[in-house]
């Protein structure tokens, strides 16, 4: 029987809450295609270079300067098509208030899916940071989604976002060094890397310590690809009921904050390769 090929049916967008900037893109792309499906179309970008060049968000003030482009951003995925959307950042940057606004489309973020796969696979698991400056706002996101009981601790190696990336030697010297107080002195039986700029590192310290280490950027982009094919093949789509309850579209429209382009910077189209039947 003659093979054929059918279009993609799975559409996922990588947004990054930072303006562009060197490798950024590529280094999410290249997870992307090491991750996805044949059948899934994905996009890998970032927010516009006039988003104040933020090039990390560990300040809170950061956070609340990027939202309003985040915001744009998730709106126009979701009218462009797309099944799911990750916000990439580990702080889970406004992905509450995406919801909101996101349609049909589902979204979801670095430390709630990593959370899970380590609930999953462990009983009790650690997080390592970059600065302690970070732990006390995913501390609450932690107990928020409800795994504050099983943390062993955060661990912060005293990098900073745009650190992970620039001394892969002594990136991985920290890496490696926190992880040993977390698994043998802390007894966690799975780690947590908590930037999605750690990214990279998570099999050595699989290799080194014998648990499982979960890279955020990868597992965020696995659970939005999974719940892309469940819209899809069951219909399972977000809840627009009492606190899911989204603003009337014709206000939105109205209001005309949501519709003002450009809404995403630099953006890396990975093509679904087909799915053979």
């Amino acid at each position: 029987m003659e093979s054929k090929w059918i279009k993609a049916m799975y559409r996922v967008l990588y947004l990054s809450p930072v303006a562009p900037r060197p490798r950024h893109e590529e280094l999410f792309a290249d997870m992307v295609r090491a991750h996805k499906w044949p059948e899934t179309e994905a996009r890998v970008a970032c927010l516009p270079a006039h988003v104040g060049q933020f090039n990390h968000v560990e300040f809170r003030s950061y956070e609340a300067l990027v939202t309003p482009d985040l915001i744009r951003g998730v709106r126009a995925a979701s009218r462009e098509g797309f099944d799911a959307c990750v916000i990439g950042c580990f702080y889970d940057t406004a992905v509450l208030e995406a919801r909101e606004i996101s349609g049909e489309m589902i979204v979801t973020a670095p430390c709630e899916a990593s959370c899970d796969i380590a609930a999953t696979l462990s009983n009790r698991f650690g997080i390592i940071v970059g600065r302690q400056k970070w732990v006390n706002q995913m501390q609450k996101t932690v107990h928020r989604l409800g795994h504050g009981d099983r943390l062993t601790g955060f661990y912060a190696v005293g990098l900073g976002v745009t650190d992970f990336q620039t001394d892969h030697g002594l990136t991985r010297r920290c890496l490696m060094e926190t992880a040993d107080r977390a698994v043998n002195r802390d007894h966690a039986e799975a780690l947590i890397l908590g930037c999605t700029m750690e990214i990279g590192f998570h099999k050595d310290l699989e290799r080194m310590f014998g648990v499982p280490v979960i890279d955020p950027s990868s597992a965020a982009f696995m659970r939005a690809q999974y719940f892309a094919r469940l819209k899809q093949r069951s219909g399972l789509k977000p809840s627009r009921k009492w606190s899911c309850e989204a603003p009337p579209e014709d206000e939105m429209q109205t209001l005309d904050v949501f519709e003002q382009p450009p809404f995403f910077g630099n953006e890396i189209n990975i093509p679904a390769q087909g799915n053979r039947q």
